[in-house]
């Protein structure tokens, strides 16, 4: 039965496990008493959501604690063990595979390099496929236990509704690639378990803004900086947040070929790929051996050239490298500052954590000059927290955000019962 606003008794069932969920998730333990003013529930209401949510294994006991005059109240936390979700990063030198319980604890992990045959599109499935077998294995978890599958790719992805996530990758060859499909075809899991494909800078934004440094706040952006450069918006208007394609931005008419095919984006002259070829191309002291070394470790070769340990003299072609990229990052930044006017700016990446602090300063330094004074001092910039794991978390947040959507109940088996959206529980971003 449908009520005046069009929800049904169901919905508000749903709406208040969420809730419960929610706040025992990023607030818990709590006891009874104080989820009523943390949801907004009434105690009855409250008491009889945990009551099913114990029934159903996915609240328990975690101790009690002193109440004023009274009985000890008894504290309540989600049971780690009540679900589990897999996060992959479609990265740019590994695949690398995560096995979380329901409090994002790891309990196995796999990777594959990525060397000469980088994307190509069937190396890709095979090595998500067999991560997903490898860490399932090692875990000893069957696959009928999972809620889903989270992976973050490089480009624009596309949720269609008769090939399901379609990944238009421009940088990497991929032109319209019906992932989701092709990892359905020979896929290690049953098909009631999900697959939610985004991409990468989102999820990693997700991932700071729930767990990291962006908690907190409502308007923010989180950048990453690895080969390429990509970004994520959230704001009160987009609170499960936007992918960016930042790193096209053109910053120079005519300028350099990006991997995109165009001219002078950002990515040219910003990311770590066009950073190591600058250091070649323009004569810095590079080792025999770079081409042949993957790129976070030539990119730790440059650094160490430009900032020798041993008190040494620096490349200067490698120093003045890094220091024209992180004008160039700098002045992206500003553009973002300009557009969006954040409170806080969050780099992360594996460029972007390897580069860490003797980057940031100077990128902060030129984000600021070139950006127009009133934006410029309101916003913060820094580090993201969550290290070089923090897409695998965001893409395992996915199934993740579903579950809460869903108010703790598995998807559907059937195809033709179109689970509620799982940017719901994104925009319900309940850790403030």
């Amino acid at each position: 039965m449908a009520g005046r606003n069009g929800r049904t008794v169901r919905d508000l069932r749903r709406a208040n496990r969420t809730a419960v969920l929610q706040r025992l998730y990023f607030d818990g333990p709590l006891s009874r008493f104080e989820l009523g003013p943390a949801t907004g529930l009434s105690s009855g209401s409250v008491s009889n959501v945990v009551a099913d949510l114990v029934a159903d294994g996915l609240v328990e006991e975690a101790g009690s604690v002193d109440s004023d005059g009274g009985r000890p109240r008894t504290l309540l936390q989600v049971a780690p063990a009540s679900g589990h979700m897999i996060g992959v990063d479609v990265g740019e030198t590994r695949v690398r595979v995560e096995l979380f319980d329901l409090t994002l604890t790891e309990l196995a992990r796999a990777q594959r390099p990525l060397e000469q045959q980088r994307y190509e599109v069937e190396v890709i499935v095979d090595h998500i496929r067999s991560g997903v077998a490898e860490v399932l294995a090692d875990a000893g978890l069957a696959p009928e236990r999972l809620l889903g599958v989270g992976i973050g790719v490089p480009g624009i992805v596309e949720h269609t509704p008769d090939r399901g996530a379609v990944v238009h990758g421009q940088t990497i060859g991929w032109d319209a690639v019906p992932l989701e499909s092709l990892l359905r075809a020979g896929s290690p899991l049953p098909e009631t378990v999900p697959y939610f494909i985004d991409n990468g800078a989102r999820t990693l934004g997700q991932a700071e803004m729930w767990f990291g440094a962006g908690r907190g706040a409502r308007n923010a952006l989180v950048v990453l900086f690895g080969s390429g450069v990509g970004a994520c918006l959230v704001t009160p208007e987009v609170e499960h947040g936007r992918a960016v394609e930042w790193g096209h931005l053109t910053v120079r008419v005519r300028g350099r070929r990006c991997r995109c095919g165009a001219l002078g984006c950002l990515e040219a002259y910003a990311g770590a790929e066009s950073l190591l070829a600058r250091w070649r191309e323009e004569g810095g002291r590079v080792p025999e051996d770079l081409e042949s070394t993957d790129e976070e470790t030539a990119l730790t070769t440059m650094l160490a050239a430009a900032y020798p340990a041993d008190g040494g003299a620096p490349d200067p072609v490698a120093l003045a490298v890094l220091e024209e990229t992180a004008e160039y990052l700098g002045a992206g930044l500003s553009d973002l500052i300009n557009l969006f006017q954040p409170e806080r700016i969050l780099m992360g990446g594996w460029a972007g954590l390897q580069l860490g602090s003797r980057f940031l300063p100077s990128v902060r330094r030129h984000a600021l000059s070139y950006a127009l004074r009133h934006p410029a001092g309101k916003v913060t910039i820094e580090l993201g927290r969550l290290g070089p794991d923090a897409v695998t978390v965001g893409a395992a947040i996915l199934p993740l955000a579903d579950f809460f959507a869903r108010g703790g109940r598995r998807p559907d088996p059937d195809p033709q019962s179109p689970p509620p959206a799982w940017h719901t529980a994104l925009q319900e971003r309940a850790p403030r």
